[in-house]
C-alpha cells in the first residue's frame, strides 16, 4: 500500500478506528514531529481531541537513523540490547547520544505545549498515531508514557510497519491498526509519494487546530 503523504495516511485510518468516533472519553495522540500530520486527519475525522507524547529516538552511533532506543516523555530509557549488540554499541557509547536527546525531548516538550495544562489520559481511551514504525522503539516509549499516566486503554494506529516490530508492538498496546505490513520493509518513507521532513511551527499549528 502507498500513501500520497502523512494526512494521507491518517485518512486511511480512519476507517478501522471509526468505532471511536465521538467517544468522549478517547484522545488522539501524535508522535512529533511526523505523526502529528498523521493523527490531526485521525482527530479531525473521528471528532476527538489531539494531543501529543514527545518521545526521542536514541541513534546508533554513525548511524542516527537507526532507532537502537528511545526516551520516554518522563526521561525513562529503554534500549533495545539486541540491536546494541548487532552494531557493537555499549550503554557507554550512547549516554551523549542520551544525554542530547533527552534535552531535545524537554524543548520540544515546552515548544509544543507552551501554557496548556499537562497531559491528562488518566481512564482514557489512548489512540497512539504516527507516520509508520520502523524499529517501533519511540512508539513502544509512548506506550509506557500513555501507561504512566494510567491511559484506560491503549490503541496504535499507524499506516505502515515491519512485520516483526508489529510483532513486538501488539504484544504491548491493547489494540493494533496497522494497514500494511510489507516484507521486505524500505523504511517509513519508502511507501509515502511525499515525506517532507516536518518542523516544528507546522506540529503547533496543528496542534493549535
Amino acid at each position: 500500500m502507498r500513501f500520497k503523504d502523512r494526512a494521507d495516511g491518517g485518512r486511511k485510518l480512519v476507517s478501522p478506528l471509526e468505532k471511536y468516533k465521538n467517544n468522549k472519553d478517547a484522545i488522539v495522540i501524535g508522535l512529533p514531529r511526523g505523526g502529528v500530520v498523521t493523527a490531526y486527519e485521525v482527530a479531525k475525522e473521528l471528532n476527538l481531541k489531539l494531543d501529543i507524547i514527545v518521545v526521542r529516538k536514541i541513534g546508533a552511533p554513525m548511524q542516527p537513523e537507526l532507532a537502537l532506543g528511545a526516551i520516554t516523555q518522563e526521561g525513562d530509557i529503554l534500549l533495545d540490547e539486541k540491536l546494541m549488540n548487532m552494531v557493537g554499541a555499549t550503554k557507554e557509547d550512547l549516554q551523549p547520544i542520551i544525554e542530547e536527546e533527552k534535552k531535545e525531548a524537554q524543548r520540544r516538550l515546552s515548544v509544543y505545549r507552551g501554557d496548556k495544562p499537562p497531559l491528562d489520559l488518566k481512564n482514557k481511551i489512548v489512540i497512539l498515531v504516527d507516520d509508520g514504525l520502523a524499529t517501533g522503539a519511540t512508539m513502544r516509549a509512548a506506550i509506557i508514557s500513555a501507561r504512566k499516566l494510567h491511559a484506560f486503554k491503549i490503541i496504535v494506529a499507524i499506516p505502515v510497519s515491519p512485520p516483526d516490530t508489529l510483532k513486538k508492538i501488539e504484544k504491548e498496546a491493547d489494540e493494533v491498526i496497522c494497514l500494511d505490513a510489507p516484507e521486505p520493509f524500505w523504511g517509513v518513507g519508502a511507501f509515502y509519494d511525499s515525506f517532507f521532513q516536518t518542523e516544528d511551527e507546522e506540529v503547533i499549528a496543528w496542534l493549535s487546530k
